[in-house]
């Protein structure tokens, strides 16, 4: 099922265009993520870092960029976009096919070392809070001590005029840096299954959301609840270090 470098790099590009629609300064938020990752494992000289929800490997290019000499583990269950990833940003990861928050799905990961940090943007969202709980616990797990956990995505709060307001914001600032002018996410899966290239990868992840039932109805929890699970899963400091809107890096650092 595997695809040329010219389609890889057509589909990649067309992603990261899409996704400039939902994620408020993204690259900024991109850079942030980076920022904290390098700032927790300065002084390493082989960090182990793990991508959750990784897609097409847009932020494990970019940790690659910066840091030459990590060890980047990434991490999805969409074949089509984990296809896209290995092929694009072929040396950016060692990517792994797992679905996130199932049953021994860090099994899959095959670690044979402590993790420095463990990252993900606009991925752990539609996990349920009991399945989000034991991922962030079976992370803490994963970690050494002094690693962090830096997840960046949408945090509304938690009251609903204030939620209304951050994303009205968010959705303003979109449109002025132009966010609207590109095609959403479902016209790029539309566009995609036009693709006879893409055929094979597109009917296997179809048959993959039909046994797992989609990607999960999720819930939109504030950056407090977030924190409570984060403490409850063994993070002993837990703190936003870049928010515009409702969109907000969340860091969580693993104590002794």
């Amino acid at each position: 099922m595997g695809i040329s470098m010219a389609v890889a790099r057509t589909w990649v590009e067309r992603w990261e265009r899409q996704q400039q629609r939902y994620a408020v300064d993204r690259e900024e938020r991109f850079t942030v993520i980076t920022d904290v990752v390098e700032y927790v494992t300065a002084g390493r000289p082989r960090p182990l870092l793990l991508d959750l929800g990784c897609g097409p490997g847009s932020l494990a290019a970019r940790l690659a960029d910066r840091l030459p000499d990590a060890e980047i583990v990434a991490a999805d269950m969409d074949p089509l976009l984990l296809e896209l990833g290995r092929t694009h940003h072929a040396n950016a990861a060692r990517y792994v096919d797992t679905v996130i928050g199932a049953d021994g799905w860090t099994d899959a990961l095959g670690l044979e070392r402590p993790l420095d940090a463990a990252v993900s943007t606009t991925a752990l969202h539609y996990l349920p809070e009991p399945v989000l709980l034991d991922t962030y616990r079976r992370l803490a797990a994963l970690l050494r001590s002094g690693g962090v956990l830096v997840n960046g995505d949408h945090f509304p709060p938690g009251e609903a005029p204030c939620s209304d307001i951050t994303g009205y914001v968010g959705r303003r600032r979109a449109e002025r840096t132009g966010g609207h002018a590109h095609e959403d996410w479902q016209e790029w899966w539309t566009a995609a299954a036009r693709d006879p290239e893409l055929a094979d990868l597109l009917a296997e992840r179809a048959r993959r959301h039909a046994a797992h039932g989609g990607s999960g109805a999720g819930e939109d929890l504030a950056v407090d609840r977030h924190t409570e699970l984060l403490r409850r899963a063994g993070f002993h400091h837990v703190a936003p270090v870049w928010q515009f809107g409702d969109s907000a890096v969340l860091v969580a650092v693993k104590g002794d």
